[in-house]
């Protein structure tokens, strides 16, 4: 279909999914999901909302396979519905992927300053209560440089590099559990919930979408697989990104709270780092927890950033935004003008600073929410087996239950005003870029 280079394998394809799910999410906000749910809400919320995107990704798995287009759910739904539900659905996927960029970009600096403290300084502007100094700033900006080098570049790096992070930082992770956990205890479990046990699940449920993004991501970069690629590997992959994602968070979140009494953390900024010092009672703890997180954030932020690429050079491509951003390079065979779009992106939103780390994921929680949503509805119509329509009702059940959870006024954790300000203003940005039908028909001579 497309000139693209043509380089992927199965693990590259397990890196990419699992490498854009993880991020950095169990260090910087453990303290909000202990804050949210307590150790057991934690739990049963990435239990339970890993067990329901299983059908999602069993969706994801056969229509990647059908339909191996980097436009992904833009070309599922451009088999069923209208232009402009094809479009709007690929306009909020690309914003899922957008939007973690910049967070990603930010969060390394907050890493950062955490093992030299001077990085907090020169203070430059405050957004909120939050402020934005320039060592941060200059670091979001100078990764941001690199990982859109890199990706200009080709695949083929982008891919080697998301492999070596994605098993380092496993590596690394089950090396600090093991040194923690032999200093804990099960009473610091206690309370199990931090509140009601509903609430606390339902409270981490809202925003389990968001740290689950990524396992779809496979479909963006699925014009890329290696000529003797088989295609069922596309669900294989997916699934284990899945399955191998759910587990990381519970055993992370399982392991702080087993080496340390979690009320005791819901107030400290990297509250994981904080637990395994005060447990092993060693800097050396911090600094491996430390390396894995900087590790995994500049994995998922090359992973998404491959993801946000291929989307924007799809929409490009079907002629719904500009289509300069379908152009693919000549030599390195990438979507060259796509990816510098999402670099000067991320590079804009990182002047935002750590202000938007939270609200970040209450919006993508709901945006990708919407993507899933539309894959399920998508594939329900393309007629498929007894168990392809069971996983995607199963799907469509799921996805509206967590748009619903954030969308309807009074239930706790939804959506405050500007949260509805940032969705209404992606839509304005939308609304101005798209082509209309009329432009994508050029005018003979």
């Amino acid at each position: 279909m497309s000139g693209l280079a043509k380089r992927l394998r199965l693990s590259h394809y397990f890196s990419l999914g699992f490498g854009t799910m993880v991020g950095v999410g169990w260090l910087v906000v453990m303290d909000d999901w202990l804050r949210r749910g307590g150790p057991m809400g934690g739990l049963l919320g990435f239990l339970i909302g890993g067990a329901a995107l299983l059908p999602i990704g069993y969706v994801y798995g056969q229509l990647v396979r059908m339909m191996p287009d980097a436009a992904g759910e833009v070309a599922y739904t451009a088999k069923v519905f209208s232009r402009g539900t094809s479009f709007a659905t690929g306009w909020v996927m690309f914003l899922t992927y957008l939007i973690v960029c910049p967070w990603e970009a930010i969060a390394i600096g907050r890493i950062a300053s955490y093992l030299v403290p001077a990085l907090n300084s020169i203070e430059l502007y405050r957004l909120g209560s939050e402020p934005v100094y320039l060592p941060n700033l200059v670091l979001g900006l100078a990764l941001t440089a690199v990982f859109t080098a890199v990706n200009y570049r080709g695949i083929q790096l982008s891919a080697t590099f998301q492999n070596w992070a994605t098993f380092g930082v496993l590596a690394l992770i089950g090396v600090v559990i093991v040194a923690g956990v032999r200093h804990g205890s099960v009473a610091n479990f206690s309370p199990a919930f931090n509140g009601s046990g509903p609430l606390s699940v339902l409270l981490m449920l809202q925003v389990v979408p968001y740290f689950m993004t990524g396992f779809e991501s496979v479909s963006k970069s699925s014009e890329e697989a290696n000529a003797d690629f088989d295609p069922a590997h596309f669900y294989r992959a997916i699934v284990l990104a899945i399955v191998v994602g759910v587990g990381f968070y519970m055993a992370v979140i399982a392991a702080v709270t087993y080496i340390a009494p979690w009320q005791t953390l819901v107030h400290e900024r990297f509250a994981t780092a904080v637990a395994f010092e005060r447990a092993v009672g060693a800097r050396w703890v911090v600094n491996l927890i430390m390396i894995a997180a900087l590790l995994s954030l500049l994995k998922i932020l090359n992973g998404c950033f491959v993801a946000a690429s291929r989307l924007l050079f799809a929409l490009g491509r079907r002629q719904l935004v500009d289509t300069r951003a379908g152009r693919i390079h000549p030599v390195f065979q990438t979507p060259s003008l796509a990816v510098v779009v999402v670099g000067v992106a991320t590079g804009l939103a990182v002047f935002l600073g750590s202000a938007i780390l939270v609200p970040v994921t209450e919006v993508a929680a709901v945006t990708v929410a919407v993507g899933w949503m539309s894959a399920c509805a998508s594939y329900l119509h393309l007629h498929p087996t007894r168990i392809g329509r069971i996983a995607a009702v199963l799907g469509l059940i799921v996805t509206i239950a967590m748009v619903l959870m954030k969308v309807v006024p009074g239930i706790p954790g939804s959506f405050t005003a500007y949260e509805w300000l940032a969705l209404g203003l992606w839509g304005v940005v939308g609304f101005a870029v798209r082509k209309k039908p009329a432009e994508t028909v050029p005018r003979q001579a």
